[in-house]
């Protein structure tokens, strides 16, 4: 009866919008949702816990879950986890603010199958804060998602052993114009891809101490969680590109990762390394962290943070096969020292020259018209 009741209650806007005021006509809504519907949520607090399994719209009528103000999103607060969505396609999650979570706070997935991913799922304009604050606690955790996207979100202060974005088994996504900051454990990481992810794409964001691993391309995963199953690499042909770096023990970490571009960044005040090269999956079917592609970054650094020349490289790797390419390294207080020890000879780098940005003191991180920093950074990323 209480089901029925609040099925009745949940108001049609129009023949696919559908109008929600509470956690139960929100379950009832998204029990009923059929492609092409929206789900409009109002401003105020919502419970947590909410799970949708098998929510799927199609190509030409996704179905929408969205907050009705974008001004005041609909605020899922306390409890474990805010929002689990398992097995989705054609979903889009947006403005809806996710608060004070103990194990995480979006949790989409594709239930367990791995031949059968989730695909096709937006968050747009997301907020989630206060993940944990302890242990493997993530934001936001994406395992077996396919041609998705992450636009606009905010995600700030997750567990201390977490990731702001965790993705395994992920394949064909874009991690575009969202912040993360912080993160601020050494254990943290910001946006990880591993367990087999590949071709993903992490545009525009800003990082802002998120964590000890800001980005980590690749990592370590249990056999089991692998998506496919007998992927030969933690992480493929993965992407970060004008992305600005305030500070993160190491801003760029490539972990058994088989490909990756790192271009058009600025990175200022890193903790110790600016990049990192690891293998932590060491079984003999996973490729060597290989083929790493650096370029055009500016990366500006205080000698007391600067261990190894700015590069940390373990064994088991191919250190040899990365490319550095016109970066420009600058030691704010030894500019003499800014020369990095890099494990190949990089073409066309500049070294020692202030990149003379705009007003670093006032959080504005573009260079001068006339600076050496010119079409390296940031803002060099080419429009798209």
């Amino acid at each position: 009866m209480r089901l029925l009741l609040a099925v009745l209650a949940v108001l049609p806007l129009s023949a696919a919008e559908l109008a929600v005021s509470t956690t139960p006509q929100l379950t009832a809504a998204i029990a009923r949702a059929q492609p092409g519907d929206e789900i409009v949520l109002a401003p105020g607090d919502y419970e947590p816990g909410v799970r949708a399994a098998g929510l799927r719209g199609t190509e030409g009528q996704p179905i929408t879950l969205r907050g009705r103000d974008q001004a005041r999103p609909p605020l899922f607060r306390g409890g474990s986890v805010a929002l689990h969505l398992s097995d989705p396609a054609w979903v889009t999650l947006q403005d809806i603010a996710v608060e004070s979570m103990r194990d995480g706070g979006l949790n989409i997935d594709d239930g367990g199958s791995a031949d059968t991913p989730a695909h096709h799922v937006t968050l747009r304009r997301v907020t989630v804060r206060d993940v944990g604050p302890t242990g493997n606690r993530d934001g936001i955790k994406l395992s077996g998602i396919d041609d998705f996207t992450v636009e606009g979100c905010l995600v700030e202060r997750w567990g201390n052993s977490g990731s702001a974005i965790d993705m395994v088994g992920c394949h064909r996504g874009l991690i575009v114009g969202c912040t993360f900051r912080e993160g601020a454990s050494p254990n943290a990481s910001g946006v990880q891809a591993k367990g087999g992810s590949a071709d993903v794409t992490i545009r525009a964001c800003l990082f802002q101490q998120a964590g000890g691993r800001p980005v980590n391309l690749g990592g370590s995963t249990g056999p089991a969680f692998f998506r496919p199953a007998d992927a030969p690499h933690e992480a493929k042909n993965l992407t970060v590109e004008g992305c600005l770096f305030l500070g993160g023990f190491a801003p760029l970490c490539f972990v058994g990762v088989d490909g990756a571009v790192v271009r058009c960044n600025t990175i200022v005040d890193p903790g110790r390394w600016a990049l990192r090269i690891l293998q932590e999956s060491t079984d003999p079917r996973f490729t060597k962290c290989r083929a790493g592609r650096v370029t055009d970054n500016i990366i500006v650094f205080h000698a007391a943070q600067w261990a190894s020349g700015g590069v940390n490289i373990g064994g088991g790797t191919e250190p040899g096969s990365f490319v550095f390419e016109r970066n420009l390294w600058y030691c704010v207080d030894r500019p003499a020292a800014s020369r990095p020890s890099l494990p190949s000879t990089e073409t066309d780098g500049v070294y020692g020259q202030d990149p003379r940005f705009r007003d670093a003191e006032q959080g504005d991180y573009r260079v001068a018209d006339d600076g050496p920093g010119q079409g390296k950074g940031f803002e060099a990323l080419p429009a798209r």
